[in-house]
Formats: structure tokens, sequence, C-alpha cells
């Protein structure tokens, strides 16, 4: 009976030692989400993140939701014109509270990469770097 539990020890710790080897091999899985929304203009100045910023910096604000109690502030994010391809990298510096879910609100510099200042409103998507 003592060889029976010495085998089943050993094969117990061999079984742990290759799942742990398993774990450690595996590439974290990280999910890349694909937001889609509207985008529109503010002056900037002092934002939630707690740092001024200039109407020539690329920043965004987020909807209070995705903005998340700051959680995203210094994130970078991809941002591209639906209509046109055109993109950019902008960071998340303010909070949005009129903004839906998905939209963005931009700094005037980072709009008018995208679009005439006149044009007021656009279709964006846009993903977390």
């Amino acid at each position: 009976m003592s060889s029976s539990f010495g085998f089943y020890m050993i094969f117990a710790a061999c079984l742990t030692a290759f799942f742990s080897a398993l774990t450690l091999a595996a590439p974290a899985s990280i999910e890349k989400r694909e937001y889609t929304g509207r985008a529109t203009y503010f002056e900037v100045g002092l934002g939630s993140c707690g740092q001024t910023n200039v109407d020539s910096d690329y920043i965004v604000a987020l909807n209070p939701t995705t903005y998340a109690g700051g959680a995203h502030c210094g994130k970078k994010i991809q941002i591209t014109d639906k209509a046109t391809g055109v993109h950019a990298v902008a960071t998340v510096r303010d909070t949005c509270p009129g903004c839906g879910v998905d939209d963005l609100d931009m700094s005037p510099s980072l709009f008018s990469h995208f679009e005439n200042l006149s044009k007021g409103v656009f279709e964006v998507e846009w993903n977390f770097l």
C-alpha cells in the first residue's frame, strides 16, 4: 500500500509542476476593445486628471463611465475618423459629463487633425493602446 501512496504523490507532484509550467508559459490574455462614438471638441484647461493643458495638445475627455474615476488618466488612445480613415494618438486628460458612453471630446487641435472645427461633430472608432 505504501508503494501506491508514493506513486500517487509523485504523480500529483508531476501534475502540479506541469500545470504550473503551463501557467507561466501561457501569454496573458489581453482584450482589445474597439469603441465607436461621436467626436466633439472643447476648450481645454485644468482637466479632471489634475493637469493643465492647452488647445494645441492632443488630448481627449471621456464620459464619466469610461473615465472610471480617473482610471484611464494619462493613457494613450488610437483614434480613427470613420469617414476618412485618418488616425491619431491622443492622451486621456479629462472627463466629459455630456458625452455618450463611447464618445470623445477632443482638444481643438486634435479635432482639427481630423475635420474642420465648423463641422462640430463626426464619427470615430478608437481603442486604448
